[in-house]
């Protein structure tokens, strides 16, 4: 491939995990990666003294990458080069998957989950292609080793609920989380989303003990890996934890699966941990095919098809007839929010 400039526009810290499979794939083939924050939600600590960070968005307009990446929801088009969509999670349920928001040239999907849907959206937009890639933050998810969390050697449990207050299990299930972390049959690890509401962060933080602990870092597969089930609902987590053919205890998930221990009353936790503990094999080939669907790849070689995929737009122009939305509205929002008014 050619030498190029391609820039990250991130606006969560959950993005770094997501896109530095893929900055390491650009830099081995020789080209270049730069770094733009948008917003303040961005712990800028994260980023590696290697790492190039742009700092105001003129920068950006002279740095002039040929692509630029994003794992959230809008790009403003005054941003230069082929807008990507790579998506920040695998779960697809979730009210505002999707939605299209005339931001991007391109959406890099993971799977049929997903890619068959966005083929429909593409031809009745006619403005974006599609192409199936996977997703870059998978690629180090299969060779990322377990981590020793525990003295002990009893089962241990990833509790990893979304933070939307209408999916949310938190509240729900902090009473049995308490019971059974008392019992002390189980390792509790609780990962929680960035967005949280900071009370149920700091009730499940009193949980805190031999037992449990609370994992504040944005390096979540370490966490997969380790775990032998987890508990959640409905969140984007689920379809990464699937895909190592491990057991999904969902309370009220959204849209139930035959490859989810689905439950509705907190009080049936216990049992349903019991269940997800010595797995059928139906509920295993159940999760293997979800996880098929979802994201076949295991190959850790999406960021490698991302960039192919840019590569055949940036020689053979968007299969799509259209050009993007002028999104005129939008446009003048984002740039209210990044101070730049120069056209």
């Amino acid at each position: 491939m050619k030498a190029s400039k391609y820039l990250f526009y991130i606006s969560q810290n959950y993005s770094f995990e997501i896109l530095r499979p893929l900055q390491q794939e650009i830099l081995s083939q020789g080209s270049q990666v730069a770094w733009f924050v948008a917003g303040s939600d961005v712990n800028l600590s994260n980023f590696a003294a290697d790492e190039v960070v742009l700092n105001s968005v003129a920068d950006v307009i002279s740095f002039n990458p040929v692509a630029s990446f994003v794992p959230g929801n809008i790009i403003p088009r005054f941003i230069p080069g082929i807008k990507v969509q790579v998506f920040h999670g695998l779960e697809w349920k979730k009210k505002g998957h999707f939605v299209i928001r005339d931001c991007f040239d391109l959406y890099c999907t993971h799977g049929a989950a997903t890619t068959n849907h966005f083929n429909e959206l593409a031809n009745q937009h006619k403005f974006f292609d599609v192409k199936e890639t996977g997703w870059p933050k998978l690629d180090n998810l299969f060779n990322t080793p377990k981590e020793q969390y525990f003295s002990n050697n009893l089962p241990t449990i990833l509790f990893a609920p979304t933070f939307s207050p209408t999916l949310t299990c938190a509240p729900f299930l902090y009473e049995e989380i308490t019971a059974l972390v008392h019992d002390k049959k189980y390792n509790w690890l609780i990962k929680f989303h960035p967005k949280m509401d900071t009370k149920w962060l700091e009730l499940y933080a009193q949980l805190s003990s031999e037992n449990l602990k609370i994992i504040t870092s944005s390096n979540i597969n370490s966490l997969l890996q380790s775990a032998d089930i987890m508990v959640s609902d409905t969140s984007s987590v689920i379809g990464e934890f699937a895909l190592l053919g491990k057991p999904v205890i969902a309370f009220n998930n959204s849209q139930p699966g035959d490859y989810l221990i689905n439950f509705t009353d907190a009080k049936e936790l216990p049992h349903a941990l019991t269940v997800a503990l010595s797995p059928s094999e139906a509920l295993i080939l159940a999760i293997n095919r979800y996880a098929q669907e979802l994201h076949p790849y295991r190959d850790g070689k999406s960021s490698f098809r991302i960039l192919e995929a840019v590569e055949d737009i940036t020689l053979n122009g968007k299969q799509a007839i259209k050009t993007l939305p002028r999104n005129i509205i939008r446009n003048l929002k984002q740039r209210k929010i990044l101070n730049y008014w120069k056209f």
